[in-house]
């Protein structure tokens, strides 16, 4: 992979991110592509918000909410 991404692959590597460590290659191609591109900066905030909430959400065999 070179440092040019598509925005295909700039969304695969952000969600693919979120749940493993990025290669170094990976983590500098993506971190320019995000800084030029404003659709994937959204979107990285999106699945980063996602994840917050999802994370937060205590779920239905959560002891605490019965």
């Amino acid at each position: 992979m070179g440092l040019r991404l598509s925005c295909k692959e700039a969304s695969r590597l952000i969600s693919q991110g979120m749940e493993s460590r990025l290669s170094l290659g990976e983590r500098i191609a993506l971190r320019l592509h995000v800084r030029i591109c404003d659709a994937c900066t959204r979107f990285t905030s999106q699945v980063k918000f996602l994840r917050r909430a999802l994370q937060a959400y205590p779920g239905p065999d959560d002891p605490e909410e019965r």
